[in-house]
């Protein structure tokens, strides 16, 4: 953050807001006494101490006292929430809890289904798009998955990524889909990853019992993600390293992790931090249980049990997503990871907003960057968050 920058001119009808607090952190650093002037949408200055803007000058002045004020967070990787999927007419609410968490972007992650499924899907999430900016469209985690690998997707839906299947997916979903999931060994998968590279579709590898040069063939065609990593792939190996040493080795790459210390143990989250310091994005992969009770729910067409707050396929000892929120990330990251606050930070901001293409505008406060912004008590629990300069909730 650079203290005491604007940018150079503002709408006169937009509305001027003042936000003060102990300290401002995002991926630059930590900013003691801190304040940010929001105008309209837009973060229009940032600075630190008495140089702020006149209250006069403001149509609001916030004091958050001792909070710390980030940037907003940003999902890459959600199924949804409060009892809702993304698959649902409705998911409101499974935004609106999230959000209330700190989430102030979101991907909205659907399961394998067959094509004309998926596209009904994409319709629904575009019209929700037409009125929401703060949904960034769509994360295809099927079909194109290793039936030997997964998880919890419908084996009877999972196909190979043949050029007339993503055809159609980039047909349905012009303008939704941001990032598609591929598990690189199966026939088709590095044409397929040019295919929706050329469509500007983040790609990633994973849902996969690929080997270290398959995941690096997918890398060289233009895949630049990694989905949950360790979850749903080989582990590493001394002799076959696999995807994941495959994408820590490169610098290309961002490697999502569900860091609920249900998925990936914290002294492997913490190595995998340490390995790949600016390019692991903390995700939720949260299900309809987030923010809900436990008890009975599906993911797309599979039956699954929330027990405790871990969710499994019905019947089985496969996980089933997550019931993360992104602040619990956060704080986990911070105590049990080991990671300092503006690196953590930077997890749930400024690398997804990068690993999206949106760097330049999403994950960091600073002039001319959306006013997404969430206010923590001094233990990281969400007090207060703006969208887009709309208070949320």
């Amino acid at each position: 953050m650079s203290v005491g920058a604007s940018v150079p001119s503002v709408g006169l009808e937009a509305r001027r807001t003042l936000v003060r607090s102990a300290h401002v952190v995002d991926a630059a650093g930590s900013t003691a006494d801190g304040w940010v002037l929001v105008v309209g949408d837009t973060i229009h200055a940032v600075g630190a101490g008495p140089e702020a803007p006149a209250a006069t000058s403001v149509d609001e002045v916030v004091d958050l006292g001792d909070a710390v004020l980030t940037p907003g967070f940003i999902d890459l990787h959600g199924h949804g929430g409060a009892g809702a999927a993304y698959e649902d007419e409705s998911f409101a609410d499974a935004l609106a809890v999230h959000r209330a968490h700190g989430t102030t972007r979101s991907v909205l992650s659907l399961v394998a289904n067959p094509v004309p499924t998926l596209t009904s899907s994409l319709d629904r999430v575009r019209a929700v798009m037409a009125d929401d900016p703060l949904v960034l469209g769509v994360h295809l985690e099927g079909p194109f998955l290793s039936p030997h690998n997964k998880g919890a997707h419908n084996e009877s839906f999972l196909i190979d990524p043949s050029p007339s299947a993503v055809s159609a997916l980039l047909e349905a979903g012009d303008g939704v889909i941001r990032q598609v999931t591929i598990a690189p060994e199966l026939p088709g998968a590095l044409s397929a990853t040019e295919q929706f590279v050329a469509a500007d579709v983040a790609v990633a590898v994973g849902h996969t019992v690929g080997t270290y040069d398959q995941a690096r063939a997918a890398f060289d065609a233009g895949a630049t993600l990694l989905t949950h990593a360790f979850n749903a792939m080989p582990g590493i190996h001394h002799r076959a390293p696999g995807p994941i040493a495959a994408a820590v080795a490169d610098d290309r790459v961002t490697l999502e992790l569900i860091l609920d210390g249900v998925h990936v143990h914290p002294s492997v989250a913490s190595m995998l931090l340490r390995a790949a310091p600016g390019r692991v994005a903390l995700i939720t992969d949260a299900m309809g249980a987030a923010g809900a009770a436990d008890g009975s729910y599906t993911l797309g067409s599979l039956a699954v049990t929330v027990t405790d707050g871990v969710a499994h396929v019905a019947g089985t000892d496969t996980i089933a997503g997550s019931t993360l929120t992104q602040d619990v990330a956060l704080r986990n990251a911070v105590t049990r990871a080991g990671l300092p606050l503006p690196e953590a930070v930077a997890a749930l901001t400024s690398v997804p907003a990068a690993a999206l293409g949106l760097g330049d505008r999403l994950g960091r406060i600073a002039p001319g960057f959306a006013a997404d912004l969430v206010a923590l008590s001094p233990s990281l629990e969400v007090q207060r968050v703006w969208g887009a300069g709309r208070q949320l909730g």
